[in-house]
C-alpha cells in the first residue's frame, strides 16, 4: 500500500502505508527512543502529533497488554523506516500493523527517517500529513496552513473520577492526559490514589482532603490553559504538590514563570539531566515540546533544582516557602529508565513533613 508523509513546506515522503488507511494531519515529532513504542503509541501527551521513530526497526517485539499507557493509541500517525513483520517475544500477542489498524492509526515505513529527523531538527516541527489517499498535492497543501487543534487537554482527560485505593496517603491526581505509569508509582508506595479531570477545581479537589496533589504530565501548550493555571495557585501553599511534565509547567506559570516552545522539543529515553540538589545526572524520559524559561523564574519563588545536560534548559524547580516542586521529564519514565523513581519518594517525604506540621510538629 503506497502511502505519503507531507510535510507543511512541501516537502514529501513516499513510502509503504501500513496499520489503518486514509489521511491523518498532526505536528510531525521525532522520539530517540530505541525501544518503548507502544507507550509512545498509548501516552497521551502525543496527542495530534505524527510521531517518526529515529530507531529504524519498530514491531520487533510486537504488542501486548501489559506496556500500554492509556485505553488507547493517541497518536495522529507513525513513522518508522521498517516496520517488523515477523515479531518475535515471549508475550508478543501480535504485529504492530494489525494493532494500528484496529485503532484506526495511519503508519508510513519505508522512508529516510534519518533526513526527515534531520530536517526537523534543522527547521523546527511542522504540520504535516500521512496519507494513503490520492488527494492532490494542492489540496493537502491547503489544508496544511489551517492551525491544528489547541484543545488537546480536554480531549484526553478522563471524562470523571476514579479511584485507585491504597492504604496510605490521600492524594489526588489532576488528569491532563496522565499516564498509566503515574499512578502505578504512587501505587507502589501505598498512596490511596484519587483520579479528577483536568478542568476540577481547587475548591473541589480540596474536598477530597488530599494529603498530596499530583499534576500529571499532558500534551499541547501550557498557555492554553489559563483556567488551570488558576487551580494550580489556588492548591499552593495549601496542599503538597508534586508537578510532572506539563503538570510542571503549569505550577510555574501559576508562580509566575514562563513557558517557551523549544525548536524540536524532547522525546526520548535517553536524556541526560543534572539534579543540582544532589550534584548528581540522570538518565532520564522527556516527552515535551516546550520548557519553563530560566530568566522567568526571578521573582517567582521558584528555585532551579534540575537542568538538562544536552541544551541547558530548565527540568525541575521547587518552591522556596511552599511545598511544591516539580520536574519536566518522566520519573515514572515507562518507557525509559527509572533513575529519577526517587521522586516519588520524595513527594510522599513532603507529604509527611505537611502532615506533622498541620499536627504542630512543626516544619522541618
Amino acid at each position: 500500500m503506497r502511502a505519503r508523509l507531507i510535510l507543511e513546506d512541501g516537502m514529501v515522503y513516499e513510502g509503504i502505508g501500513f496499520g489503518a488507511r486514509g489521511e491523518s494531519f498532526g505536528e510531525v515529532v521525532f522520539n530517540t527512543g530505541m525501544t518503548g513504542y507502544q507507550e509512545v503509541l498509548t501516552d497521551p501527551s502525543y496527542y495530534g502529533q505524527i510521531v517518526t521513530m529515529t530507531y529504524p526497526l519498530i514491531g520487533n517485539y510486537g504488542v501486548n497488554v501489559d506496556d500500554i499507557e492509556s485505553a488507547k493509541p493517541h497518536v495522529r500517525g507513525f513513522v518508522v523506516r521498517e516496520a517488523a513483520d515477523s515479531p518475535s517475544n515471549w508475550r508478543n500477542m501480535g504485529e504492530i500493523s494489525e494493532y494500528l489498524a484496529k485503532q484506526n492509526i495511519i503508519g508510513i515505513s519505508g522512508i529516510d527517517t534519518r533526513s526527515l529527523v534531520r530536517k526537523i531538527r534543522n527547521h523546527g516541527t511542522m504540520r504535516g500529513v500521512i496519507t494513503t489517499l490520492d488527494t492532490p498535492l494542492s489540496e493537502i497543501m491547503k489544508t496544511l496552513q489551517d492551525e491544528l487543534p489547541r484543545d488537546q487537554v480536554s480531549r484526553v482527560t478522563t471524562p470523571a473520577v476514579y479511584r485507585c485505593p491504597g492504604e496510605g496517603p490521600r492524594v489526588v491526581a489532576v488528569d491532563y492526559g496522565m499516564k498509566a505509569g503515574v499512578v502505578r508509582s504512587l501505587l507502589a508506595r501505598g498512596c490511596d490514589v484519587t483520579v479528577v479531570p483536568a478542568y476540577t477545581t481547587a475548591e473541589e479537589i480540596l474536598q477530597w482532603k488530599p494529603h498530596g496533589v499530583m499534576l500529571s504530565n499532558g500534551p499541547g501548550d501550557p498557555a492554553d490553559l489559563p483556567e488551570i493555571v488558576d487551580t494550580v495557585k489556588g492548591l499552593l501553599g495549601k496542599v503538597p504538590i508534586f508537578g510532572i511534565c506539563l503538570g510542571h509547567q503549569l505550577l510555574s506559570l501559576a508562580c509566575g514563570a514562563k513557558t517557551e516552545k523549544l525548536k524540536f522539543g524532547h522525546r526520548g529515553a535517553n536524556h541526560p539531566v543534572k539534579d543540582l540538589t544532589a550534584n548528581r545526572v540522570y538518565i532520564t524520559s522527556q516527552n515535551h515540546g516546550y520548557t519553563v524559561k530560566e530568566s522567568s523564574l526571578e521573582g517567582t519563588g521558584l528555585e532551579l533544582t534540575h537542568v538538562n545536560q544536552n541544551d541547558g534548559t530548565v527540568e525541575g524547580v521547587r518552591h522556596k516557602l511552599h511545598l511544591a516542586f516539580s520536574v519536566q521529564y518522566h520519573p515514572e519514565a515507562r518507557p525509559g529508565p527509572d533513575d529519577s523513581d526517587y521522586l516519588f519518594d520524595r513527594f510522599l517525604d513532603m507529604i509527611t513533613e505537611h502532615q506533622a506540621e498541620q499536627s504542630g510538629g512543626g516544619r522541618k
